[in-house]
C-alpha cells in the first residue's frame, strides 16, 4: 500500500513540453488533426515543420514490435464474444503459448487504448502469451468493422462509442474468458489509457478477478471502489498531469476501503510511456512498470 516515486526513470522524449500537450489533447479528441498542425507550427516554425513532428510522435508499429504473430513459441486465435450491450458480438484476439494445447492457463483480459485494438496491442497480448499466459485482448471497434490499419480513422470510429456501452462488452468478455478451453479461471487484466480506466472498472465489477494493472488510467466510479477484491498494481507518468490529477481522491477511496494496492508515479515519464511504438516511450520506467506487472501476475494467478 505505497505511492512512490521513480527518480531513475529518464525522459527519452526531446519534443518541448507544449508540444507534447498538444499531442495528448491531440490524441485524446481535444482537438483535431489540423488543430494540433496549426497550433503547434506556432511553436515549432511553421507547418511543415509542425507536420513532420505529429509523423515523428505518431506510432511506428514495426519498429515497436517485440514479438512477431508468427513467432513459433506462440499461438493466435480469434473469437466471437456476445455481447450484452446491444452491439452484437466483440471479437477478442486470443494468443497462449504453442506446443500447451492441453494445459490450462491463467488468463490475462488486455485492454487496448482509444484506438481499438491496434497492432501494439496484439504485441503485448503475445508479449504475455510468451510468458505462459493466456492473453485474451478484445476489440471495441468490432462493430464498426474492427481496427481499421489507421490510428486517425480508428480514432474518429472510437469516439462514436458509448464509453459505458464499450465497458459491458469488456465485462462480457472478461466473463467468457474465464470459460474459454485452456484457461484455468484464474483472471487478471491489464491496460493503458483508456484500457487503464477498462483494468480499473473490471476490478469493481468482477468479484473473482486475481490482479488489475492499469497504465495511466482513469479511476473507476469512486463509489464503486468498495466492491474491488482483486490486487491492484497502478503506473503513472509523472509528466501525465491530465491524468494524474484524479490520482488524490481515488487513492483516499481506496485507502478508505482496504483495498490491496500499490501505485507507482515515474518521474519524467508521459503518458503512454510504456507504447514502444511512440517517441514518448520510457525505456527504464516501462521496464520496470513491466517487471513489476509481471512480478503481480506471477504471484496472483497461481
Amino acid at each position: 500500500m505505497t505511492n512512490e516515486k521513480e527518480i531513475d526513470a529518464q525522459q527519452s522524449v526531446t519534443h518541448p513540453r507544449a508540444v507534447l500537450e498538444l499531442f495528448d489533447a491531440y490524441v485524446h479528441g481535444a482537438i483535431d488533426r489540423r488543430g494540433f498542425v496549426s497550433q503547434c507550427a506556432l511553436l515549432v516554425g511553421g507547418t511543415v515543420a509542425a507536420t513532420a513532428t505529429l509523423a515523428a510522435l505518431s506510432p511506428d508499429f514495426a519498429r515497436g514490435q517485440v514479438i512477431k504473430p508468427e513467432d513459433k513459441r506462440i499461438t493466435i486465435s480469434h473469437v466471437d464474444i456476445a455481447s450484452p450491450a446491444g452491439n452484437g458480438t466483440i471479437r477478442a484476439y486470443v494468443a497462449r503459448p504453442a506446443g500447451k494445447t492441453s494445459a490450462r492457463l491463467p488468463i490475462i483480459i488486455v485492454a487496448h487504448e482509444n484506438r481499438g485494438l491496434n497492432p501494439h496491442i496484439e504485441d503485448i497480448a503475445r508479449r504475455l502469451a510468451v510468458a505462459g499466459y493466456m492473453a485474451v485482448a478484445p476489440d471495441a471497434l468490432t462493430t464498426l468493422g474492427g481496427y481499421p490499419g489507421d490510428e486517425d480513422k480508428a480514432r474518429a470510429a472510437f469516439a462514436t462509442l458509448d464509453r459505458n456501452r464499450i465497458g459491458e462488452d469488456f465485462v462480457a468478455a472478461t466473463n467468457h474468458a474465464r470459460t474459454m478451453a485452456g484457461g484455468n479461471g484464474k483472471i487478471a487484466t491489464v491496460g493503458f489509457c483508456f484500457g487503464g480506466w477498462i483494468a480499473n472498472m473490471l476490478a469493481t465489477r468482477v468479484p473473482d478477478l486475481r490482479a488489475a494493472v492499469p497504465f495511466y488510467g482513469s479511476p473507476p466510479m469512486l463509489a464503486d471502489v468498495p466492491k474491488i477484491k482483486a490486487e491492484l498494481l497502478i503506473h503513472y507518468g509523472g509528466n501525465d498531469t491530465r491524468t494524474n490529477a484524479a490520482w488524490p481522491d481515488y487513492e483516499a477511496a481506496l485507502k478508505k476501503a482496504g483495498t490491496r494496492y500499490k501505485a507507482y508515479i515515474y518521474e519524467g515519464a508521459e503518458h503512454g510511456f510504456n507504447n514502444d511504438t511512440t517517441p514518448r516511450f520510457n525505456k527504464p520506467a516501462a521496464d520496470l512498470a513491466w517487471a513489476r506487472t509481471m512480478a503481480l501476475f506471477r504471484r496472483t494467478l497461481v
